[in-house]
Order: structure tokens, then sequence, then C-alpha cells
């Protein structure tokens, strides 16, 4: 059957587009890819002036000339015929716009696996399997696939870079430690990795240190914020406590004051108008003597002006005319009394607050 002259497919498949080989060519090489893969492929490399096998990086110069594998065509045309075609990627494998994609793949790219830090290329796993199978035996270091490939490149010489230069604290080459870095103090970088991460550690521990003293001090911090909190609360009740005494004491005192300042208005008021009822009374009679007076004066008959003369020119009795009190004195001294009584209280809270 056909199964038996095909265990391998990998043999009918284009490593470019990994699927079956349409119009197959091979190149000087030996391997096979699509007409329309390779030629793309190459198509890229113009600007380089020489073309790569993409599986064994031999290069050509000039760009090779292609003609259609017409046996090959045929044995892939059988092997669609019995249906055992490659079935394509699932969806999740391509890479999309954040993944790190396949290098050696020409159409969609699937997503990169590993990353070739001597080719300085990302591969798939189908593709990191042909570099494994070209490359048996060279010691080319693989990483977990990444899409900063270049920064570890030397950029004045291309080369990989595995040095560390201590003396200018950057990554070099190989040819840098002959050049501009000659006689510096320079190390692996692995060595110097070690090193690092050593220091790392160091530092970490006192970074751990710093960090338990600081939460340290933070949680002193708290708790003095908290103790604070509870101390100004506790004077805020008791100023409040106090100041609201002593309101309630003033204005009690106010009370009074009023009551008494009313009191002696009341009172001095009511001896001013009993005495201007008397004087009104005592004036109205000296106006009436007057007149009987006046009257008397013109009569003709001199027994009558002798006999009547002497009672009225009695004068009506005089009381001494009581002062009125204007001032205010005892409510002066209440209030003189109450402003001492605050400012000794006062003084007493202020002096309270200083020592605090």
């Amino acid at each position: 059957m056909a199964e038996g002259h095909f265990e391998d497919m990998d043999l009918m498949t284009c490593s470019i587009c990994l699927d079956l080989l349409k119009d197959p060519v091979t190149t000087a090489c030996g391997h096979s890819y699509c007409m329309g893969c390779i030629i793309e492929h190459w198509d890229q490399d113009d600007l380089k002036g020489f073309y790569s096998c993409p599986q064994c990086r031999e290069t050509f110069i000039p760009r090779p000339v292609l003609n259609r594998s017409t046996v090959l065509a045929e044995v892939v045309e059988k092997l669609k015929n019995t249906g055992l075609q490659a079935a394509p990627p699932p969806a999740h494998c391509y890479a999309g716009p954040l993944d790190v994609a396949c290098d050696s793949c020409i159409r969609r790219k699937l997503k990169a696996f590993k990353s070739c830090l001597m080719c300085l290329a990302s591969y798939c796993e189908t593709h990191l399997k042909l570099h494994n199978d070209l490359n048996r035996g060279k010691k080319h270091k693989l990483i977990d696939a990444t899409g900063q490939l270049q920064e570890k490149i030397c950029p004045h010489h291309d080369k990989l870079l595995e040095v560390y230069c201590r003396t200018d604290q950057q990554c070099i080459c190989l040819l840098c430690v002959m050049d501009e870095h000659k006689g510096h103090d320079t190390v692996s970088a692995a060595a110097e990795r070690t090193e690092k991460q050593k220091q790392m550690g160091e530092n970490s521990l006192k970074s751990m240190l710093r960090i338990q003293e600081r939460e340290k001090e933070m949680q002193e911090l708290r708790q003095a914020v908290d103790s604070l909190k509870r101390s100004a609360q506790e004077e805020l009740s008791d100023s409040e406590r106090t100041l609201t005494e002593l309101i309630l004491f003033i204005e009690r005192r106010r009370s009074e004051v009023n009551e008494l300042i009313r009191a002696k208005e009341e009172a001095e008021v009511s001896r001013a108008k009993r005495r201007l009822q008397q004087l009104e009374q005592e004036v109205a009679e000296l106006k009436r003597g007057d007149t009987e007076l006046k009257q008397l004066s013109h009569t003709e008959d001199n027994i009558h002006f002798l006999q009547s003369f002497q009672s009225l020119c009695v004068t009506p009795g005089s009381e001494a005319i009581p002062s009125i009190s204007i001032t205010f004195e005892q409510a002066k001294k209440y209030v003189s009394d109450l402003k001492e009584i605050c400012k000794v209280e006062m003084d007493r809270i202020s002096r309270k607050d200083v020592r605090e």
C-alpha cells in the first residue's frame, strides 16, 4: 500500500510552508521546496547578494535556476490520492501580533518555540527539528523564543555577545576582547552572571532587612498616630466639656446680672414716679393758692382780706427731693468678678496646653 512507501511524511513536506510540496523543486544541496516558497525566500535574499538554503544554510552565487522536479511531483500527487496529506496546524499554533514568529516560515508564520544564539533565528517546533538535525554535534545554544536576538549581537563585529568587560561594564564579543577592550578586566558572561547573582542575593538580603526596618517604623508610626488621635479626641472632649461648663456658668451669671440690673431699674423708676406724682400735686396746690391770692388782692372788703390773708399765705410743706441712682455698681462688680473667673479658667487651660 501507499502507506508503506511513505512512512516519513517529512520527505514530502516543504520545510517553509510545512505543507505537501507544490510544484516541487530541489536545490543543489539536495533539499526540496515548493517552487513558490523558495522563490519568495530567495527574493528576500536579493539585497544580500547571495542565496541560502533555508535548511542547511548552504549559499549559492549567483541565484540558482530552479526546475520543477517532475518525479517528485508525481510522488506527491500519488500521496495526495491516498488521502495521507498532512493536516494544517491548528489555528492557535500560528503567531499573533504579540508572539515571536518562526523565521523559517515563509507564508503564514507559526509561533517560535526556541531561538538559536548561533544562528540568530527563532524556530517553530517543525523547523527546530530541522535545525537540530542539520546542526547535530554542533554547540548551538538554544533559549526560549525571544524577539530581542539583535540585542545579543555585537554592533561592531556582528558576533555573539558572550564576554563581560568589568572595566567598561558592558557585554562584548570575543573580537572586542582583542580590539578596543584589549587589556581590560574581562570574564565570561556566565561568570559575571554568577558574580552578579551573588551580589543580587546580598542586595536582596539588605533590601529585605531594610524593608523590615521600614515596616517596623511604619508600624510604630501608625501606633503613634493612633495614640495621637485618641489623645486628641480625649482632649477635644475635655475641652468641650470645660468650655461648655464655662459657657453655661457665664449664661447663668448673665441672667443673674440682667435680673439685678432690671430690678435696680424698676426700683429707681418706681421711686421717681412716686416723687413725680407728689411734685405734680404740690405744684397744683401752689398754683391754686396763687390764684386765690390774686383774687383776694382785688377785694374791697378789708375785714375779709385780713381774715383770709393769714390762711392763704401759709406755704405748703416741701420734702427734700430724693436723688435717683443711675449707677449699677453691684452689677458692674458682678461682671468684673465673672471676667476674673473666666480669665483664671482660660489661663489654666492655656497652661495645660503648653505643658502638653
